[in-house]
């Protein structure tokens, strides 16, 4: 049993300004695993107030040049990456992630992710100088947002916190992350990350909570833009309260793409990049591709084919290296997944494989990976997101219907296309309504923007792009 006292604020550990505290459930077990202090509001006025100092003029931090930032994104890399054998463990015992998964997604990525605004910022520009067209010049400078509050989500913490600290830190920003309460162990390394690093006080501050301290956060007069990663629902929530105060935001929401499979797929060869499209971290990933669309005359072949993947992937331990497929994050979710594959059979889709708990596991959040055929289009099933290892084939004629059926979605966040042949794969991802797209595999890539269309969100993390969300443009004019 993990037990921490403090919380991280001004780059130190302070006494919370409550009792109240969070106890987190293994994902595997059902059991208690870690209890850390709850943030109160009074501990996010701290938090925000040191992100604030940090941000003043004169302030150590705001004399760090490009290089100095630079520097210290690569040795966050090097801290971020030493702690693994920790770090993963955690996650998986948190959130039910099967551990190579996580050392892959939660270790060695987000020390790309560090590493890659590293390289960007050192060939950065700030400023410009801009001939005038009335006389003078202008020189537009790209000056940090400010103070942006983070809220990350439970299902791949450490991976979104690099997405919003990475060009926060770049872009000269400071930070308050509130983590998901469900994984917030793990945030603890991450701390001791940052303190190893040199990260100046203040520019990262921790504030673990609930539902009540990140809507404190969003609407704090301290903070100038928001960050969030999480469900539409919440999303929208956010969307409006930072309408009403005109602060930016980036929300990185829900989504229920499509994979689309071609007359001349290889299934065989393409059977590890379709797993991790589909069931990558047991189903709880906004990317999942859960919706499969098969030329008819493939789709009993398609079929069989997605549930033989299933009943290959091994279930159990998420700490065992041969696992493939762990519980989900909590017993919630475990129900909400079930209420889905319950609607579903009402509906009327066909259950191929799966649809229940593994016998052979009583404890913990378990559910086996699910196909279901048959499914209506229009259904729940096909429509909503799941967020667990469910998946919908469905039968096409004709590449138009695929791509109609793929845009038949109120999200537009991900999706992927499967064949051999190129120039029908750049076809149809350019008539994908969707912020990103994968030709026979589906990578987040940090070189490239990432967020979505419609419902499933606004704004863009990673790439250059996700630099530019930390900035804003200062312009002076100059008569001489």
């Amino acid at each position: 049993m993990i037990e921490q006292k403090a919380l991280f604020i001004d780059g130190g550990f302070e006494a919370p300004s409550s009792a109240e505290s969070i106890t987190v459930i293994g994902a595997a077990t059902g059991d208690p695993i870690g209890c850390v202090p709850a943030a109160a509001p009074a501990d996010v006025d701290r938090a925000v107030a040191a992100a604030r100092r940090a941000m003043a003029p004169g302030s150590a931090w705001t004399g760090w040049d490009a290089q100095a930032r630079a520097d210290l994104l690569d040795r966050l890399a090097d801290e971020v990456e030493a702690r693994g054998g920790t770090v993963a463990p955690l996650v998986a015992q948190q959130n039910g992630m099967p551990v190579t998964t996580a050392m892959a997604v939660e270790v060695a990525l987000p020390a790309a992710v560090y590493r890659y605004y590293a390289d960007l910022l050192r060939d950065t520009t700030f400023s410009e100088i801009r001939p005038g067209i009335l006389g003078g010049s202008v020189r537009v400078d790209r000056v940090p947002v400010g103070v942006i509050g983070a809220i990350v989500p439970w299902n791949y913490p450490n991976l979104l916190t690099a997405f919003k600290v990475a060009p926060a830190i770049a872009a000269g920003c400071s930070v308050v992350i509130k983590p998901s309460p469900e994984t917030v162990l793990d945030t603890y390394e991450f701390a001791e990350a940052v303190l190893a690093a040199g990260v100046p006080a203040g520019v990262l501050n921790i504030v673990p909570g609930g539902a009540e301290i990140g809507e404190y956060l969003v609407g704090h007069p301290g903070i100038d833009k928001v960050t969030f990663t999480g469900s539409t629902a919440v999303g929208r929530r956010i969307g409006a309260r930072c309408g009403e105060l005109l602060r930016p935001v980036t929300l990185e929401l829900g989504g229920k793409s499509a994979a689309i499979l071609l007359e001349d797929v290889d299934l065989a060869a393409s059977a590890e990049g379709l797993f991790q499209a589909t069931l990558i971290n047991n189903g709880q990933t906004c990317v999942a591709n859960t919706r499969i669309l098969a030329p008819r005359s493939r789709y009993d072949e398609t079929v069989e084919f997605f549930a033989e993947l299933s009943r290959g992937a091994a279930i159990g331990d998420p700490l065992d290296p041969t696992t493939l497929i762990g519980p989900l994050a909590t017993a919630r979710q475990r129900d909400r997944v079930e209420g889905h594959i319950a609607r579903g059979l009402a509906d009327g889709a066909r259950l191929v494989v799966g649809g229940g708990r593994p016998a052979s596991l009583e404890r913990g959040w378990f559910i086996e990976p699910t196909v279901f055929a048959d499914v209506d289009p229009a259904s729940a099933l096909a429509q909503e997101e799941i967020f667990g290892p469910v998946l919908s084939v469905m039968p096409y004629d004709g590449v138009d219907e695929a791509i109609a059926l793929a845009n038949d979605s109120a999200y537009g966040l991900a999706g992927t296309v499967w064949t051999s042949d190129p120039t029908a794969a750049e076809a149809i991802s350019s008539a994908i309504d969707s912020g990103t797209f994968g030709i026979n595999y589906f990578m987040l890539d940090p070189v490239a923007p990432f967020g979505g269309t419609k419902a499933s969100g606004l704004g863009r993390e990673l790439g250059p792009e996700g630099l530019e969300a930390c900035l804003r443009p200062r312009s002076t004019y100059s008569a001489v």
